[in-house]
């Protein structure tokens, strides 16, 4: 009998085991997914101590002199301890509800810092403009991927990071074991990433000197989640995976590291732990000790979760009349500003459709928040509007980023086509829906903005002095070529032979007839790259004539 209860706790342990190395649970009982391990230990281990040691009378209900049926007294005690940490599990999630705890759910999210748009939002710099969303960037890196068949029946991709290197704004996407046999034989990782640029769909790069050995598709102690949490990680609540680069381009996971404030809820970031993808060394930071290279520490959904928290208990729990709440529009983006990562999201008032009261960016690092009273349309409306300025061509707008264009919020979007490929540009005014721009350029589409505001606003009060310049000068060489289906012309003044000017046919019908030799004049956006888009152009020769 001894030797069959030992057999059948080893097992049991064995069964432990395995559930540990393969699950690698957070054996922490402070969080939620620690607490249920250890309840489903306990359980399990009473139930089955039970079983061994009570014998099978007292593991069901006897019928007493009364005629009632009652549980001895062992299989009551046994049964007590299996179900105190469901008990206790189901206690704690209820005393660390919004019920006893509205404030500390309305202020996990700091009191947002009351910002002017127009003077802290950096002004538009076209080049710079991230026009790459996350569905482009794995597009054109599958597409990268396609040029090497070898490699393409080996690996997958993972899923896309945008992070600033070297000032270059760029999405990073690692290359995955595409499979169990694909881990064996290439054991020692695949071979790299892609960089694609957020400013550039041309601009996509193979990168192949680093293996990444740890990664989610890896199997055993290779595995990604296995390995951080068995380096140190298994009393820590651990979350948000994120594959990103140092600026020399060496690849490492960034993992967000997490407390609870309250019982098992209201999860806070409190740093990070940083894994190198080839040697698997983690180190791991506190939130005021990240590396500079880092841009995210603060995972999306607690951000948006805990400002949908501030929002909705401005005034307590029960304010039944909606005083004051607000709540995030739909959707969110990473952004960049003076070169900090933020999160940008729309604000607008419970109960209102298309109408916005402000704007947030939340700091990614130290989870400051700054809000922006800027009244107008939500994302989704200035989407509708800027896909109704080209219906017939049945365009898709991207989600909106916010822009700073003279001085006015602005939002700037992608217009697409059904295979996800950038056709043209726009910019929507935040206070004005109706006032839309569209160009198969940045360039063009913001000219044709500003156009609009003017003739909106009926008056010049748009200063473009600072944004667009005017140059004339004599065509010492030209050529065109169709890009997406529309003519594009490049040309080289005389007078600039370093700079490459660039226009779409629609801004101007001289642009066909134009040739080398031709005086001309046009307008484009102050840039220091040697390529330039052309707003405005104008063949002289024509017009002397």
């Amino acid at each position: 009998m001894k030797k069959n209860k030992a057999i059948v706790l080893l097992i049991l342990f064995v069964l432990y085991g395995a559930i540990l190395f393969l699950a690698a649970p957070n054996l922490n009982p402070l969080y939620e997914e620690g607490l249920g391990f250890w309840a489903f230990v306990i359980t399990s281990f009473s139930l089955v101590l039970w079983m061994l040691n009570a014998g099978e009378k007292n593991f069901v209900l006897q019928n007493d002199r009364a005629g009632k049926f009652r549980m001895p007294r062992q299989g009551r005690k046994y049964l007590a301890v299996a179900a105190a940490p469901w008990v206790i599990l189901v206690i704690v999630n209820i005393f660390s509800s919004v019920l006893f705890h509205t404030d500390s759910y309305k202020n996990q999210m700091p009191e947002p810092e009351n910002r002017v748009f127009s003077s802290d939002v950096q002004a538009i710099d076209i080049e710079r403009l991230p026009v790459v969303d996350s569905s482009l960037a794995s597009l054109l890196a599958d597409k990268k991927l396609g040029e090497k068949p070898a490699l393409g029946s080996q690996v997958t991709l993972g899923t896309p990071t945008i992070q600033k290197v070297k000032d270059k704004l760029v999405w990073v996407v690692p290359l995955l074991h595409s499979g169990f046999f694909k881990w064996i034989s290439n054991s020692s990782g695949t071979p790299g990433y892609i960089l694609v640029s957020a400013t550039n769909p041309r601009d996509v790069t193979y990168v192949e000197n680093y293996a990444i050995k740890y990664q989610p598709n890896a199997y055993f102690l290779d595995n990604l989640q296995r390995h951080t949490r068995f380096s140190g990680g298994l009393f820590t609540g651990l979350t948000d995976y994120s594959f990103e680069i140092n600026d020399e381009g060496k690849p490492y996971w960034v993992v967000t590291t997490y407390k609870n404030l309250v019982g098992l809820s209201l999860p806070e970031a409190d740093g990070v732990i940083i894994v190198d993808a080839g040697t698997g060394e983690s180190i791991r930071y506190g939130i005021g000790d990240v590396p500079k290279w880092v841009d995210r520490v603060q995972p999306v959904d607690f951000v948006m979760e805990q400002l949908g928290n501030r929002g909705n208990y401005i005034h307590g729990i029960f304010n039944f009349s909606n005083k004051d709440k607000f709540q995030a529009s739909e959707g969110n983006a990473i952004v960049y500003n003076s070169g900090r990562c933020y999160l940008y999201t729309g604000l607008t008032s419970v109960g209102a459709d298309e109408s916005a009261t402000g704007i947030m960016l939340i700091d990614m690092v130290t989870k400051t928040p700054y809000r922006y009273q800027v009244s107008g349309a939500t994302e989704y409306a200035a989407q509708q509007s800027a896909q109704g300025k080209v219906q017939n061509l049945k365009y898709i707008a991207s989600f909106p980023l916010i822009t700073n264009v003279d001085g006015q919020p602005t939002y700037f979007m992608t217009l697409k086509d059904d295979a996800g490929l950038i056709k043209q540009y726009a910019f929507v005014s935040v206070t004005d829906y109706t006032s839309v721009g569209t160009g198969e350029t940045i360039g063009s589409a913001m000219s044709n903005y500003q156009s609009v505001m003017k003739n909106t606003s009926g008056s010049s009060t748009i200063d473009t002095s600072g944004q667009q310049q005017e140059l004339q000068g004599t065509i010492d060489r030209i050529s065109s070529e169709i890009v997406g289906g529309n003519t594009a012309y490049s040309m080289i003044l005389k007078e600039q032979p370093d700079k490459i000017f660039t226009a779409v046919a629609d801004i101007s019908p001289e642009l066909s007839l134009t040739k080398e030799g031709d005086a001309v004049k046009f307008s484009y956006v102050k840039s220091d790259r040697a390529v330039v888009d052309i707003a405005t152009f104008d063949n002289l020769v024509f017009t002397q004539k």
